[in-house]
Formats: C-alpha cells, sequence, structure tokens
C-alpha cells in the first residue's frame, strides 16, 4: 500500500530484510537520480538501510504484524526519507557511544552512528508506539563544499 502526495511517496511495509533491501533500492535510485556521485549515493543508501534494519530488527523485533513505514521525498534542494516501525521506541541519547573504547567490540549504536555520519540531518521522534527517523541529504551546487 502506498500514499503520494507532491513529490512525497510513503510505502508501507513487512518487518523482513527483504523489505530492508526495497527500501535500500529505492533510496539508491532516488539519490542517483537526484544527481549524487558515486560515493554520496553509497553513503545516503547506506544510512537508510541502517535506519530500516533498526525498524525492523530493533523496533519491530521481526514482529510480522507490525509494519515499517517509509517516506521518500525529493524536495528539489533534499532529499528526505522518513522510517518509522511500531515498536517500544529508542531514545537515540541512550545509545552506547560505538567509538568509546569500552563498546568497541560490541555491535551497539555503530547503525545510528553511521547514519548521522552519512547524512546531513537526522531527527527522532517517537511515535508512541514507534519511533520515527527522519534522514536529511542537501544537495549542494557546484563548487559548494559538501
Amino acid at each position: 500500500m502506498s500514499e503520494s502526495t507532491a513529490g512525497r511517496q510513503t510505502l508501507h511495509f513487512r518487518s523482513t530484510m527483504e523489505s530492508v533491501a526495497e527500501i535500500e533500492s529505492i533510496a539508491e535510485k532516488m539519490a542517483t537520480q537526484a544527481g549524487f556521485d558515486e560515493d554520496e549515493t553509497f553513503h545516503i543508501t547506506m544510512a537508510v538501510r541502517e535506519a530500516a534494519v533498526n525498524a525492523v530488527l530493533h523496533g519491530n523485533e521481526y514482529d510480522p504484524d507490525k509494519q515499517v513505514t517509509a517516506g521518500f521525498e525529493d524536495t528539489g534542494t533534499d532529499l528526505v526519507f522518513t522510517i518509522c516501525d511500531q515498536g517500544k521506541g529508542v531514545d537515540p541519547d541512550s545509545l552506547p557511544d560505538p567509538l568509546a573504547a569500552e563498546n568497541l567490540l560490541r555491535g551497539t549504536g555503530r547503525g545510528i552512528f553511521l547514519i548521522r555520519s552519512f547524512m546531513d540531518e537526522v531527527h527522532f521522534r517517537q511515535l508512541h508506539p514507534g519511533t520515527e527517523l527522519t534522514l536529511i541529504k542537501h544537495r549542494h551546487k557546484a563548487g559548494e563544499p559538501a
């Protein structure tokens, strides 16, 4: 099921890794069509993939009765991706720092670290139930620093 309004498309997915692959594919296509180079397209795609994996795995805990909602928008100046789960919610400030010495070998927090590293803006919103994660990548004009 999908909704489309003024350049924004919203799709609903089952909580599966196949859904993550679909979301990732849409993000990659958008970034390419928006004119991002190969490296930036990879970064955007990786960030969206990490957000979708977090929604399926941590948010919805692979619950087949819960969905992941993904929004895709090209505003002309930004690419905006919104990933929502129906889980318990997460406080991003409570996640361990993956670069801290005691966490280097742990698997937690790396996805959010990558998302924040690769995107220009990242916003969390608690939905009760669930978490909405908005990822924004700005377009930069030729000659402008990225």
